[in-house]
């Protein structure tokens, strides 16, 4: 269940993408951005859980190909559906969030085909521990949004990690290593 700071990249993955965009700030949208996890449990059932509370800021030229994403997720905003199992998603067994309050993804680099970002590499800071994470686009629109005059850009984007590399042991092999993670993550140009 490493899901997490993932979600910065996929905002530079639509930025990207904008027609004719120029280098701009963009602040993450929180009222529109999660983090969505998935795992197999015990195999029966898929689990999906999502972050809620998310921040962060991007910096992106598509002429120069080029761009920053930094972001932060707020461990405790953990929503499953169900207030037990947030709990111990919460504690030791898991993210730990009384240690590790937050996550963060910095990213690394952009991937292009074309004009077009694929990926975003960077690195994701979960459990106290870093490490490499490559984010893929699934799909990204810009649009003017009229309601606040103003560019947002956005899309969907995913991965999947392997939570052992970020310590997260607990429960294997019944609750498998492999957790898909997709972000949802709409930015709006500062």
């Amino acid at each position: 269940m490493k899901s997490l700071s993932l979600l910065a990249a996929p905002v530079l993955l639509a930025l990207a993408l904008a027609p004719g965009a120029q280098a701009a700030e963009y602040a993450v949208d929180a009222e529109h951005t999660y983090v969505f996890f998935e795992v197999l449990h015990q195999g029966t059932s898929t689990v999906r859980g999502r972050f809620d509370t998310i921040d962060g800021a991007i910096h992106f030229d598509p002429q120069a190909k080029t761009g920053t994403v930094s972001m932060q997720i707020d461990m405790a905003s953990i929503s499953t559906g169900s207030t037990g199992f947030d709990k111990h998603l919460g504690d030791a067994d898991f993210f730990n969030t009384a240690q590790y309050p937050q996550s963060r993804f910095e990213s690394t680099g952009l991937l292009f085909d074309g004009d077009k970002v694929k990926a975003v590499q960077g690195e994701l800071t979960l459990l106290g521990q870093t490490r490499p994470v490559t984010l893929d686009a699934i799909r990204f629109n810009c649009y003017h949004n009229k309601r606040i005059d103003k560019e947002v850009c956005g899309g969907d984007f995913q991965t999947v990690l392997e939570r052992d590399q970020w310590g997260m042991t607990f429960g294997l092999p019944g609750i498998p290593n492999q957790v898909r993670i997709v972000i949802e993550v709409e930015a709006v140009r500062r």
